[in-house]
């Protein structure tokens, strides 16, 4: 990016697009949400790229940027719910869209039990069993030490064999 910054962001969003898109996606839920937060964290990416000075790798403070612009996304969309005074049922109706696979229960089931974790847990769960980012790469993205990345992990993962097993 820093000899040819259009070649090299086209190879960088190449790389990155997907990976960044399906973190966010399991973060926002909704299909167009993901697209928003994507764009908008490679927009960041760019035109903070040769200002970065972090020591995280690459994909570590993409998906730090990924992983803020979703939770920026979802703070917005909770404020807009409490507006307008939606009930729990009516929020989940409303991110929902075309691109879940209802039929795959299992698989809902495990995204279920994945949104009902705290937000940190969530997204170390993410990055380490999607993204399979290491422990102090997810250490950079969530602020923590890889201790307590890896400490996430063990309670996301516990809490969702739980979850799994206890609500049929």
């Amino acid at each position: 990016m820093s000899e040819n910054p259009e070649l090299g962001f086209r190879l960088l969003i190449k790389k990155y697009a997907t990976p960044v898109y399906w973190h966010v996606r399991r973060l926002v839920v909704s299909h167009a949400d993901a697209e928003d937060a994507a764009q908008e964290t490679f927009v960041r990416v760019f035109r903070a790229f040769d200002r970065r000075t972090d020591d995280a790798s690459l994909a570590a403070w993409i998906f730090r940027i990924a992983t803020n612009e979703a939770l920026r996304l979802i703070e917005r969309r909770k404020t807009e719910a409490q507006a307008q005074e939606c009930s729990g049922e009516e929020v989940l109706r409303l991110m929902a869209d075309d691109f879940i696979d209802y039929d795959d229960l299992e698989a809902v089931k495990l995204q279920r039990a994945i949104l009902s974790l705290p937000t940190k847990q969530q997204v170390t769960f993410n990055l380490r069993y999607y993204n399979e980012l290491t422990y102090g790469e997810i250490a950079a993205v969530t602020g923590t030490s890889p201790d307590g990345a890896k400490a996430n992990y063990y309670l996301a993962k516990e809490k969702i064999i739980r979850y799994m097993t206890t609500n049929d």
